[in-house]
């Protein structure tokens, strides 16, 4: 979300279906990690090669692949071959750009979903393309890197007697899903924060510092709505779904779920109201200063335009002028002065000007 990332460029024309890893390459080698499990059955592995996997395709039980690392086409390529993936699905997982959404296939459903994740150091938000792949019988989840927000996923697969042992992918892709969802709330907590320091902040000085921190502010927030936004919609058309792969039992799952993306939307566009406010008052606040100080000049010139008028009454040359040879004259050009600048003084504090 933030800063230049080097990236591989797609080349036009090529056909469709056509596997080009487009992105950042974030991480050297590729990671394979499988969980096989039922009710009573638990098996956690981390493979050396796809084909390994390639034995659980068939069985009663849940197979989760997760595979860290997308720039190895190949490996990529084999294991959706092996588990009939459509190519044009294949592409999609390779080019991180894919905007959030849900495909629907006769055999499977396709996921692309941005899991979001907070620099403390940085203060920066990054986001991470995840590709959910829902079948009968196995979930495969693609990220760009290792590292993720699953672990109480994981958690609760090696807990037995837990509800996600006992039932079907459906309810692992919901509990996956949900962990993406639930770790929003997470980054709004710490946007909340940076927008509280910044309204601290605003109130005690603009700067052109500060106006940079709003607008970086207001970035992550555009850029967080534009991950969270279209999952609403995947959500909701999930808890409608009448299909083999979802069993009706979840629709009251995702249903839940839907609830959280709705708030989790609500709350960003808060704060993005939020940002637009600030800007807002930091463009009244400059103003404000501006006024004040043309105020002040305002006021002074005003009193001096008498003061400049007697003066220059008092500088022409002419040889008959009144004044010009009386005893007091000079002080009392000066006393004329005083009494104008004391008078428009008083007047101006009167009005409330001062």
């Amino acid at each position: 979300m933030t800063g230049k990332k080097q990236v591989t460029v797609k080349q036009a024309g090529l056909s469709p279906g056509t596997m080009v890893h487009i992105g950042e390459k974030k991480q050297e080698n590729i990671r394979i990690r499988l969980i096989d499990f039922d009710e009573s059955h638990l098996k956690e592995v981390e493979v050396k090669s796809v084909e390994e996997c390639y034995p659980y395709k068939d069985r009663d039980t849940t197979t989760w692949i997760n595979i860290d690392g997308l720039h190895q086409i190949e490996t990529i390529e084999k294991i959706c071959n092996h588990y009939q993936i459509h190519p044009l699905v294949q592409e999609d997982i390779v080019h991180t750009g894919q905007r959030p959404k849900m495909e629907r296939f006769p055999t499977f459903y396709y996921f692309v979903l941005k899991m979001l994740s907070y620099d403390d150091r940085t203060q920066e938000i990054k986001d991470e393309q995840l590709s959910l792949i829902l079948g009968s019988n196995f979930i495969l989840t693609l990220q760009e890197q290792s590292g993720d927000v699953f672990n109480p996923v994981r958690g609760r697969i090696r807990t037995s007697g837990t509800q996600i042992r006992k039932r079907k992918p459906d309810y692992l892709a919901y509990a996956l899903i949900d962990t993406v969802v639930d770790y929003y709330f997470f980054i709004l907590g710490k946007l909340d924060e940076q927008l509280d320091h910044l309204d601290e902040e605003l109130f005690r000085h603009t700067s052109k510092g500060l106006l940079k921190e709003i607008y970086k502010v207001k970035r992550k927030i555009i850029a967080v709505r534009k991950s969270v936004w279209p999952i609403r919609d995947i959500v909701g058309s999930i808890g409608r779904e009448d299909s083999d792969l979802i069993d009706t039992t979840s629709h009251v799952y995702f249903k839940d779920m839907y609830d959280h993306v709705i708030q989790v939307v609500e709350t960003i566009d808060t704060f993005r109201e939020i940002a637009i406010g600030m800007l807002d008052t930091y463009m009244t606040n400059v103003s404000n200063k501006m006024n004040e100080v043309m105020k002040v000049l305002t006021i002074i010139a005003t009193i001096f335009i008498p003061i400049t008028f007697v003066a220059g009454v008092y500088g022409m040359n002419f040889e008959f002028m009144p004044e010009l040879a009386w005893k007091y004259g000079y002080p009392g050009v000066w006393g004329v002065i005083l009494a104008i600048s004391i008078g428009m003084f008083v007047f101006f504090r009167k009005k409330k000007w001062l």
